[in-house]
């Protein structure tokens, strides 16, 4: 691995604003972002990753490669929380253990717009159907976590679900609508209009990408102070899991023959959490799951190692694998 790699992501000023964030809550600085503030930065990033996914989707066309990545983002979503479920069930109870097997299932908004910043700024073209392939890979990761409940909870705890329901109320999710129908919205715009918020959407999107991950960082560290009961346990997981699967997705693109920039688009959704879309579901479908468990996982270990170590791992694999 090119040490290089990493220590040029550490430098990146969106990143060093990270650790800022770290260092801020470290020494209890009153240093924070407004909720209302980094709620609509996180959905104003969301919004321009779809756009421009839309964008760039309405010039490409749907071939061999796009259907491979999108089936194979869903195949990942599908089969990761079930294999991890049963890793889980060896610590944890039915509920825990699929609530983070959905966790991980899932992806990382914010970590998927940090890896297209990266490939940006090695000017490595990426297609625009790898923001769909992040959207679609929200809601099987909940319903394989719902399922596995209703298969193994005790008889008493079971309670009747509707597909439907959950599938609407995955779809439904703020995070996941803003990226799909911005994705829409990209995809029929007229291109002198689109042209026309560029400016909005592209020139302005790394100053807010550093904000938010200013705001990730204060929020991290401070999760992570309550995640002491799962132990060494559950932070192998949250490191071990997403670099197996993200090198599972490098080899399968290496011999599918997928482009640089979406196998590493697609080794980063493999390998990273939703601690957004899915906990939100997951309090209202999942009670009797500790939120102190996967959002500290997903946050506060899985993030910040997938954007310092796991964005320059994955891509100095792919150097070394084929490309």
């Amino acid at each position: 691995m090119d040490y290089q790699l990493i220590i040029s992501n550490i430098t990146n000023p969106t990143l060093l604003f990270f650790l800022l964030g770290v260092i801020a809550a470290l020494i209890r600085s009153d240093l924070e972002i407004p909720a209302t503030s980094a709620k609509f930065i996180a959905l104003y990033l969301l919004f321009s990753i779809g756009f421009r996914g839309g964008v760039e989707l309405g010039h490409g066309h749907f071939d061999r490669e796009v259907a491979m990545t999108l089936g194979l983002s869903i195949l990942f979503s599908i089969i990761t929380p079930l294999y991890t479920y049963f890793i889980l069930r060896r610590k944890l109870d039915v509920y825990n253990a699929a609530a983070i097997a959905a966790t991980y299932g899932s992806v990382s908004a914010v970590t998927f717009v940090t890896t297209c910043s990266f490939l940006a700024d090695k000017q490595i073209p990426f297609g625009g159907h790898m923001v769909a392939a992040m959207a679609l890979m929200e809601a099987p990761a909940i319903m394989v976590g719902m399922i596995m409940i209703r298969k193994f909870a005790k008889e008493k705890d079971k309670k009747p679900f509707s597909f439907g329901h959950l599938l609407r109320e995955s779809f439904s999710n703020g995070s996941v609508l803003m990226v799909l129908g911005s994705l829409v919205i990209g995809l029929v715009a007229d291109d002198k209009q689109a042209e026309g918020i560029k400016p909005f959407t592209s020139d302005i999107f790394k100053g807010f990408l550093a904000v938010f991950l200013l705001d990730m960082g204060i929020t991290a560290t401070k999760r992570i102070r309550a995640f002491t009961k799962g132990g060494w346990f559950l932070t192998a997981f949250a490191i071990l899991i997403p670099v197996i699967n993200g090198m599972i997705a490098i080899l399968l693109s290496a011999q599918l023959g997928i482009q640089e920039g979406n196998a590493l688009l697609l080794a980063i959704l493999a390998s990273s959490a939703s601690y957004i879309a899915v906990p939100a579901a997951l309090r209202l479908t999942v009670p009797k799951a500790d939120p102190g468990y996967y959002i500290p996982m997903a946050l506060a270990i899985t993030f910040p190692f997938n954007i310092v170590v796991g964005i320059p791992l994955y891509y100095s694999l792919l150097h070394y694998v084929v490309y």
